[in-house]
């Protein structure tokens, strides 16, 4: 019977993990069966963008092995298991090697992928990505006697992977269309101000630039902008976004949009499919970063364990990892309706987004105005009551 079957988690980041850890508060006795794509190693992703200025290797960042944490969480995990195909009708997932696992529930963690640019030239298949710890152990080796990084893209991990290049002794160049870094993120001002304040540390902009092509030639990239200008580095680390994984289930017939859709339950179109993290929109939110994340996780495991439990946001300040300038965000919902209120002084930028009746909706602190997060979190509704 289809109750007596297994907990399937298949995924083995942060989400996967921590609705096992939640689970097993829970209930100890239940199987539970991870499936991951990967050596199923634990440890946190966020900390891929800031490694290199603290020395880190990909070794020193996986906290545990897969054997470490199966024995922690009483679970059966399958490490380099892809899974190829999920039959919702018989509640089966089937694997790479044509292994067919039958779950009373599933639970869908399975990510995101970095984004990847077809750019003319010759460099295609030589320009580096970090999503995972195998990618960073690539980055790391490519980057052993080098210099110079050119990182296309000027979002979050973008900058935050400029920021510890240069605290590290590199040279970084970061490329973007947009005019200034953390632009989705940022009002002007404040954008303006991590530009700045990055660039007294050493990272070089080439901003509002559409990148060309890029050669390869004689150990060296060379990257041409439309304006015909060019620059050179030793490595190139694309940083452009990431796409949710959702292919099982477009394939399998259950709801997606951006991500895998899911109710405030966490439930997909089918009732005993659930998903999370980075791979997942809940309630039309996609928010990936791991405060949603870790709350998406106590709720599921609660309904895993027969008590159908709804997830609650409060108001999430994301911290973006550039040490030599800070920055705390909360941005305001895209159907928010207000404007923004900017504040700045030599030291920081305070940005406050209020709405027509004068509630506040979102901030962006900069630099010293950081010392503001506890005080104007407080102000914050539920982003999902």
């Amino acid at each position: 019977m289809a109750s007596e079957s297994p907990i399937i988690i298949v995924g083995s980041g942060l989400a996967g993990y921590n609705v096992a850890r939640e689970f097993r508060k829970l209930n100890k006795e239940k199987e539970l069966i991870i499936i991951a794509d990967d050596a199923a190693d634990f440890y946190s992703k966020p900390m891929l963008s800031n490694a290199l200025d603290k020395k880190k290797t990909a070794a020193d960042l996986a906290m545990f092995d897969a054997e470490k944490m199966a024995g922690d969480l009483n679970a059966k995990i399958l490490k380099h298991t892809r899974v190829e195909k999920i039959d919702p009708s018989k509640q089966t997932v089937q694997t790479h090697g044509n292994d067919l696992f039958h779950y009373s529930h599933l639970v869908l963690a399975t990510g995101s992928s970095c984004i990847s640019i077809p750019f003319e030239g010759n460099a295609t298949d030589k320009i580096l990505s970090v999503n995972d710890l195998a990618d960073y152990a690539a980055f790391r080796k490519a980057i052993e006697g080098k210099k110079s990084v050119a990182i296309i893209g000027a979002g979050l991990i973008g900058c935050e992977f400029a920021n510890d290049l240069v605290l590290a002794d590199y040279d970084a160049s970061v490329i973007d269309l947009s005019e200034l870094p953390l632009a989705r993120l940022l009002p002007e001002q404040a954008g303006q101000y991590v530009k700045q304040a990055l660039s007294k540390q050493g990272v070089k902009w080439c901003l509002g630039q559409k990148t060309k092509s890029i050669q390869y030639n004689n150990e060296m990239f060379t990257i041409e902008f439309d304006d015909g200008s060019t620059i050179t580095a030793d490595v190139v680390l694309s940083a452009v976004g990431l796409i949710p994984n959702t292919q099982l289930c477009q394939d399998a017939n259950i709801a997606v949009n951006q991500g895998i859709v899911v109710n405030q339950q966490l439930m997909t179109s089918d009732k005993n499919i659930f998903a999370l993290g980075d791979c997942a929109e809940v309630e039309g939110l996609f928010l990936p970063y791991v405060m949603p994340l870790m709350n998406c996780a106590r709720a599921i495991a609660k309904s895993l364990n027969g008590e159908l439990t709804s997830v609650s946001y409060p108001a999430m300040p994301v911290m973006v990892k550039t040490p030599s300038c800070p920055v705390v965000v909360v941005r305001p919902r895209r159907d928010a309706k207000g404007e923004w209120a900017v504040v700045e002084s030599d030291d920081g930028v305070q940005a406050t987004f209020t709405d027509e009746a004068g509630k506040l909706k979102g901030y962006a602190l900069v630099g010293k105005a950081v010392e503001e997060k506890q005080r104007l979190t407080k102000e914050l509704p539920l982003l999902l009551p």
